[in-house]
């Protein structure tokens, strides 16, 4: 579905440069021909990786989160590096935060984390065939990994366990796969 011309730029600029992402404003033209901004933060795409094992059991993160201020139960994630491929970063992660090695890494689906104003999209893969290894948290990263049954997913996101959408998106889309 389409709709009109979209929102052509007229006018753009760096307002914010990060370590993490860069915010953009731009000035743009709706298609009833009224002037408006947009302010857009400008963040590489990344993955999510939903690990489950021969048992039914899916292998979740806990870490804590400044921006909510509290611990949150999620699927493994990270960013794509330059350079990487997304189904490179899933592994990559997969081994860091997890300690964990997959024989298979099938693409679930891809989606916009928040196409409101960012323009992050995220892979999100199952991975099965798991070997146990040792996990390698980045400095700034302190992770638990937390196994749970992957049939008790939805009640953990109904009861408010799990709460963020990649979890929730990656999970409910492993549970019709296996």
């Amino acid at each position: 579905m389409t709709m009109g011309s979209g929102e052509p730029t007229e006018e753009s600029r760096l307002a914010f440069e990060g370590r993490l992402f860069d915010v953009r404003v731009d000035r743009v033209r709706l298609p009833n021909g009224r002037r408006t901004t947009r302010e857009i933060v400008i963040a590489p795409n990344s993955v999510c990786v939903v690990p489950v094992d021969a048992e039914g059991n899916v292998y979740l993160v806990r870490q804590y989160r400044k921006p909510p201020e509290r611990l949150i139960l999620e699927v493994v994630a990270g960013g794509v590096d330059k350079g990487e491929a997304a189904e490179e970063a899933a592994r990559r992660e997969l081994q860091e935060e997890a300690g964990l090695k997959a024989e298979s890494m099938e693409l679930l689906s891809f989606f916009w984390m928040s196409p409101g104003f960012c323009t992050e999209g995220m892979h999100a893969y199952l991975a099965t065939g798991l070997r146990m290894g040792e996990n390698a948290p980045e400095e700034d990263e302190s992770i638990e990994v937390v196994r749970v049954g992957l049939s008790d997913v939805p009640e953990l996101i109904a009861s408010g366990e799990i709460q963020d959408c990649k979890s929730i998106a990656s999970l409910m889309l492993a549970l019709g796969r296996v």
